[in-house]
């Protein structure tokens, strides 16, 4: 059990920065403390973290950003990329694959979209008056990589458990396994040329990435080892700013991004719940019903959710009150629907960061699997993601493989304008857990009235399947009283209580509020490796 302090939130005034290690924290909280902005602040976490939480993110993966502006309105950035040129059925099917392979060079099939994303969200931050130079943003991920930061706990254990099918990818073992065998906990991790890559694109800027020497460096060496992601495909690229989907809660407004991403399940989960009779938090009416709610979404979700362009379905009517309606009366209030359904893994960080002015912001960044395809392009360091993998080769599938689509995303950054006054961005990483720790902290905080932090550190569930594991029951921390847990197995579901108390199973959370009355208040959770910070 962890002491009370680890569940606190921590209160700030100028400026609030949360993610899940503490270099990333550190890097967001100096450019608050020098004046710069949420979006600013978000930047430059978001870069440090790519460098020191490789097994989670990096500049090869993609990125999705939530932004509440001071005038109130909600900006959605997606920055996701495409599959490549190259990248057919016909040409997986005459290297006789039945599927994209989860690793190596034709899992890393899609445009790295996360930079383009930071690019945009900057042109936001400097529109309302931003005044950070690049050089500045990136000086803490510039430094982690090339001085070395520690290998934490999570990216030790990865790396030894996933050795076996990493180590002879193109580029890999050179960083990831510098002497040969995976690094031990505390052990420096150097990206040097990871280091002249961020280098460069301070002084060229982000554009450079995509349309310039480290696009042309990294086209190259995509092509050498086999990926089907060409230089025109880079230079094709920009992040776009979208509408975010919302839905109406009694609370107030939650936003969430829209398709590729599961975000749909995710305020799905939120507005179904709001339609059951629950007693309190941590009753079986609370579990049970958050979890019949996800049930449902997933469903509808996997029945919709693709390449925005080839989205059929009215996703305002599934979030209209009607909509909803009909779907809440499939839920048995005492009786589990049968599962298990197909699953989705993935491997992500979230970060927020709030100031004064009334910017608030919910970013969440991945590069799919733990170290993603595996691959490190070795004139830019660069570790490339497997987002692609999610695409099948069955020409009819919702998400069948094609040039130029987006596949599937697990990610979905939130954010809630509460009819109180708060602005609450909020997110996990975690695969199928992601919709599930969002409802969990969102209606204990909101509904219910649990501080901040010790919403996000009481004891967790996943349905579904995350970190690639093959388990698809109700999973639950041995943390639920005996008595919850007795019930829920009564009531059909399909359970087993992990032996941890707080297990790396569950993802790491974290939250950011703007209060009504002035004040800021992030916490994250105490099963990552970071925290929050303010000014």
């Amino acid at each position: 059990m962890l002491p009370a302090s680890a569940y606190e939130s921590v209160h700030a005034r100028r400026g609030i920065v949360a993610a899940p290690h503490a270099l990333a924290v550190e890097a967001g909280r100096q450019v608050l403390a020098e004046g710069g902005n949420a979006i600013e602040a978000a930047v430059a976490a978001a870069a440090a973290i790519a460098v020191v939480y490789p097994h989670m993110n990096h500049l090869g993966g993609d990125g999705f950003w939530l932004v509440r502006e001071p005038s109130g309105r909600v900006r959605y950035i997606e920055a996701c990329g495409p599959a490549g040129r190259e990248a057919t059925i016909a040409h997986y099917r005459d290297l006789g694959h039945e599927s994209v392979p989860a690793r190596g060079p034709l899992a890393a099939l899609t445009v790295p979209g996360a930079v383009g994303g930071w690019r945009l969200a900057l042109e936001a931050a400097r529109a309302l008056g931003g005044r950070m130079d690049l050089p500045r943003l990136l000086e803490a991920a510039i430094r982690h990589a090339r001085e070395g930061s520690p290998v934490t706990a999570s990216q030790a254990r990865l790396t030894a458990e996933k050795a076996g099918e990493l180590k002879d990818l193109p580029g890999f073992a050179p960083v990831f396994l510098p002497q040969g065998a995976p690094p031990a906990e505390g052990a420096p991790l150097r990206q040097e040329r990871l280091a002249d890559t961020l280098e460069h694109l301070a002084r060229a800027g982000l554009d450079d990435f995509y349309r310039g020497d480290v696009g042309r460096e990294m086209a190259a060496d995509l092509e050498r080892i086999g990926s089907p992601v060409r230089r025109e495909d880079l230079s094709a690229f920009a992040a776009r700013s979208r509408e975010p989907l919302k839905v109406s809660l009694p609370q107030g407004e939650v936003f969430n991004a829209p398709p590729p991403t599961q975000g749909l399940a995710s305020l799905l989960i939120l507005g179904l719940f709001a339609r059951l009779k629950c007693e309190g938090a941590e009753t079986f009416s609370h579990i049970h019903g958050l979890v019949e709610a996800t049930k449902q979404a997933f469903l509808v979700r996997d029945k919709v959710v693709c390449d925005p362009e080839r989205v059929t379905a009215d996703l305002g009517h599934l979030l209209s009150p009607d909509g909803l309606d009909a779907r809440a009366e499939r839920i048995d209030p005492r009786r589990a629907l049968a599962w298990p359904r197909p699953a989705q893994a993935g491997d992500t960080i979230w970060l927020g960061a709030a100031d004064a002015s009334g910017l608030v912001v919910s970013y969440i960044q991945s590069i799919y699997f733990e170290f993603g395809s595996g691959c490190v392009l070795p004139s830019t360091g660069v570790l490339m993601q497997n987002r692609g993998a999610s695409f099948s080769l069955d020409p009819k599938a919702l998400n069948a493989l094609a040039p130029g689509r987006r596949p599937f995303h697990t990610l979905n950054p939130a954010l809630a304008v509460l009819r109180d006054g708060r602005v609450m961005g909020y997110g996990t990483m975690g695969g199928e857990g992601q919709p599930q720790t969002q409802s969990a902290v969102f209606t204990r905080h909101v509904l219910f009235g649990v501080p901040l932090g010790e919403a996000i550190a009481r004891p967790r569930w996943l349905l579904g399947r995350t970190w690639g594991a093959p388990e698809t029951r109700l999973r639950l921390e041995s943390r639920f009283e005996e008595g919850l847990v007795e019930r829920l197995a009564a009531a059909g579901h399909d359970l087993v209580v992990l032996p941890e108390a707080y297990s790396d199973t569950m993802g790491h959370a974290g939250a950011v509020v703007l209060h009504a009355r002035g004040g800021l208040e992030g916490a994250h959770d105490p099963r990552a490796d970071g925290g929050a910070a303010g000014v």
